[in-house]
């Protein structure tokens, strides 16, 4: 192992203002990196409704300075219910642990939270900077065809990424063939308290996710082949025809959301050289587990904690991999299979369905799969003293 020095200042240009980018900005920044964030848009900006925050998230959060700020409107869930097609609640613990926080915020109030500590940090965040790609000796080139040399080069550019084509990193792509709308309506006073509530009818799912005093988070997923569950505007009347019970809520749906695919990216590598990809660039997936951001946010705390540890980057950048690719693959892979089973399975064995999903809820080991990446702890935690101290719960 190479310690790290303080003695030189290191310096990281990042493509991409979402929350991988900013996560990664605001916890180097906080090591002692100079930091630069390269946004394509004119503009900061957030899309979709609410996001669940699990332990993982969390202590990213706090090693990014943003805890308070993301959390402060959120609502603290201490249960998921989940419900099939008649209604019956067929689990309603092991997707929310003892021991394990879960938050639900708006994605708005999170991606603000981080650009701010990110500031705060350091960090500089530069917008209509659109990124054409990267280099492995830590080069990162505009579209004006400025390069820009760095320590260390992050590719947080989203699923069509950049800099992970640049760098040859990818082996695929896929389309689900699965996706959902998501959504912000106005909260009312019978609505679900400190708890989520998903119900399933064949290949639609809803969840009712309160996420701030005074909205909730409505997502509606199902398969591609699925016109009127995927049109737009909002097919309300298809949508209560299949939820009867939930007719009060979607009616609240305004109707300027959108239909959003859900994707798996695989790559041979998270790094070349100096280059790294991060969060949905190394491994984009359906948010069915509600990881994708909280994996992309907990690897970018390892990711520092690896820098931290190590002085040179590639050897740093290969034992961030190591420690926290088997979780990310592994989570990836359970949250798929939960897409297929929620989306895909056939109508008329859906009691086999419920049968099924009761009997996993029971088992501790698919409890310990289904969890694995909210209960993970990173093993790149270091107490060095140029190192903020890790967040309670993180080994050290």
């Amino acid at each position: 192992m190479t310690t790290s020095s303080t003695a030189t200042t290191r310096h990281a240009e990042i493509a991409g203002g979402g929350l991988a980018g900013l996560t990664a900005a605001a916890i180097l920044a906080r090591h002692g990196w100079t930091v630069r964030v390269h946004e394509r848009g004119s503009e900061l900006r957030e899309i979709g409704a609410g996001i669940f925050m699990w332990e993982n998230a969390l202590r990213a959060l706090e090693g990014a300075g943003a805890f308070e700020e993301a959390t402060e409107y959120g609502e603290w869930i201490e249960a998921w219910e989940l419900y099939d097609e008649r209604q019956r609640l067929i689990q309603g613990e092991w997707m929310n642990p003892d021991g394990v926080r879960l938050v639900t915020i708006r994605r708005t109030d999170l991606h603000r939270a981080l650009a701010n500590a990110a500031r705060r940090a350091g960090a500089e965040i530069v917008t209509s900077s659109q990124v054409k790609g990267a280099d492995s000796d830590g080069k990162l080139i505009l579209e004006s065809g400025e390069t820009l040399s760095a320590d260390l080069v992050i590719g947080a550019d989203g699923v069509n990424s950049a800099v992970r084509s640049a760098l040859g990193l990818a082996v695929s792509v896929t389309d689900l063939q699965d996706g959902c709308g998501r959504h912000l309506v106005q909260r009312r006073a019978h609505d679900p308290k400190l708890k989520t509530l998903e119900y399933w009818d064949g290949g639609r799912r809803i969840g009712i996710v309160p996420c701030a005093p005074d909205q909730v988070y409505v997502y509606l997923c199902c398969p591609a082949s699925d016109r009127a569950g995927r049109a737009k505007p909002l097919d309300v009347a298809s949508w209560s025809k299949s939820f009867p019970h939930a007719r009060d809520i979607i009616e609240r749906i305004p109707e300027d959301g959108r239909w959003a695919t859900f994707h798996d990216s695989s790559v041979r590598s998270w790094s070349v050289g100096r280059a790294a990809v991060l969060g949905d660039a190394a491994h984009s997936m359906s948010p069915n587990l509600g990881q994708g951001a909280c994996l992309a946010m907990a690897n970018a705390l390892a990711l520092g904690y690896a820098l931290e540890r190590y002085s040179d980057v590639p050897e740093a950048l290969l034992a961030w991999e190591a420690a926290e690719r088997p979780v990310t693959d592994a989570t990836q892979r359970y949250s798929r299979v939960y897409g297929r089973v929620g989306t895909r399975w056939p109508r008329r064995i859906l009691p086999l369905r419920a049968a099924l999903i009761k009997a996993a809820a029971k088992s501790k080991r698919i409890q310990a799969r289904a969890n694995l990446a909210a209960n993970h702890r990173t093993t790149l935690a270091t107490d060095e003293p140029s190192a903020p101290r890790a967040p309670a719960g993180v080994a050290e």
